[in-house]
């Protein structure tokens, strides 16, 4: 059974800004750097904005937001709310895995 919390507006407003501020680090991050140099950040600052991002689709459309930390439950909770984008986070989370865990680094062609 996945943890859930609610979804006030605010709650989505502030998991929404959260999107926007990943994302656009990460943008700035890519726009300011050698790509290579700052690949596997910019990988990790996109996958936080897109689980934050997902939150808002669970907001929105279910009213709750997944408090796991199980990856498979959280991505289940988001199919609930738009079986179309649980691919992305599961792609995403792979990508995770790579550029915040292993001594790989990411380059710009990935």
């Amino acid at each position: 059974m996945t943890r859930t919390r609610p979804c006030p507006p605010e709650v989505r407003r502030g998991r929404l800004r959260k999107a926007t501020q990943f994302l656009e680090a990460a943008h700035l991050a890519w726009d300011f750097a050698d790509e290579d140099d700052v690949a596997d950040a910019y990988i990790t600052l996109c996958v936080h904005a897109g689980i934050a991002a997902a939150d808002v689709i669970c907001c929105s459309r279910l009213g709750e937001h997944s408090q796991t930390e199980n990856h498979n439950e959280a991505a289940a909770h988001l199919a609930k709310a738009d079986r179309d984008s649980v691919k992305h986070p599961r792609t995403r989370l792979g990508m995770k895995t790579r550029s915040g865990y292993s001594h790989t680094p990411a380059t710009a062609d990935e």
